[in-house]
């Protein structure tokens, strides 16, 4: 699958080539028990990811934020990392068609923008920037969020598996594909800071960018399921961000 690039090319174009390419080296891929089924949200949900990108990614980054993968109430659902549908749509002013997954879980249907479900690590982390930047405009011209892996993970339960958890050949591959993507996505933004939320984020930001010149570090991840997260996510992370010299 070949993407010509225009004679006008983007940084948002640029990115949006990364995106091919990661649906590229992801979407062939085949998991086997305990999973039972990946969603790629690259994938069927494009048009709001695109979106995201063409809108947001434009400029030179002070900070990139690094999520691990999609949750099945967030990306899953909108594209967008952390992609709380109320966020992505009230504050990002974002709302594109989505289409299936080629496998859907009976448990965890895509219903896109209709979804109902709110993802509460996705609410707090786009709140924090609404709350402390107001318009998105304000939090872009320094900031970009990324997941680093875009595969939503899921048992035959339904419940969610977390990329580090497959086994070390099929780990390895995903992560070759996503440290290339991180790479050229830090290449073209320049940043000075790169944050994983959470710290398998941190480790892959690590190791993909080792020799680089950038400054690594972490964010707490705010999900409900860590009850540091749940007793003041946003003051954590803004305390950890001023640690490292980002100023709020």
């Amino acid at each position: 699958m070949n993407f010509p690039r225009p004679p006008c090319y983007t940084l948002g174009m640029l990115l949006e080539d990364i995106s091919k390419s990661l649906i590229k080296a992801l979407k062939p891929l085949r998991f086997g028990a305990p999973v039972s089924h990946v969603y790629l949200p690259l994938d069927y949900a494009w048009a709001p990811h695109a979106r995201y990108l063409q809108r947001f990614s434009q400029g030179q980054k002070e900070v990139i934020l690094v999520g691990m993968n999609p949750g099945p109430f967030g990306m899953a659902q909108t594209g967008v990392p952390f992609g709380d549908v109320a966020m992505v749509r009230d504050w990002m002013g974002i709302e594109e068609a989505v289409a299936r997954p080629e496998q859907e879980h009976p448990k965890r249907p895509i219903e896109g923008f209709g979804c109902q479900r709110s993802e509460v690590s996705g609410s707090r982390l786009w709140g924090w920037a609404r709350d402390s930047f107001g318009a998105p405009a304000h939090f872009f011209a320094r900031f970009f969020v990324h997941n680093y892996c875009p595969l939503c993970f899921m048992e035959a339960s339904g419940r969610n598996f977390t990329p580090d958890k497959l086994p070390r050949a099929k780990r390895d591959v995903v992560n070759a594909a996503c440290d290339d993507a991180l790479r050229r996505l830090v290449e073209a933004q320049t940043p000075r800071y790169v944050l994983g939320v959470g710290a398998f984020a941190e480790a892959r930001i690590r190791e993909a960018l080792d020799g680089s010149a950038v400054v690594i570090g972490r964010i707490p991840h705010p999900s409900p399921a860590s009850p540091a997260a749940n007793r003041g996510w946003a003051e954590a992370a803004a305390t950890a961000m001023r640690g490292y010299g980002i100023t709020l």
